[in-house]
């Protein structure tokens, strides 16, 4: 993956990089791309499933906390590696 992809998709918020994840998938289901169009959907979809995941890790690690009445929301450990707030 080059590195202008990982900077693009590390500033969308969970919400954007899902439904461009959604969007890329369905390209790629219709077939018709050449393979290397094939080939760049592929690594963009790639690094949004990465950044969705990374939302969701930081979600779940946000509502452990609470449960156990530990970080503040602002706790960088529980946000994106990008440092935005959910």
């Amino acid at each position: 993956m080059t590195a202008p992809i990982e900077a693009d998709v590390a500033a969308l918020s969970y919400e954007a990089a899902r439904d461009e994840l959604i969007q890329v998938v369905s390209r790629l289901e219709q077939g018709g791309a050449t393979l290397e169009e094939s080939i760049q959907l592929w690594e963009r979809g790639e690094a949004l499933a990465t950044r969705c995941e990374e939302w969701l890790i930081g979600a779940r690690k946000r509502l452990e906390d609470a449960r156990q009445g530990g970080a503040s929301s602002g706790d960088a450990a529980t946000q994106p590696e990008n440092g935005e707030a959910f």
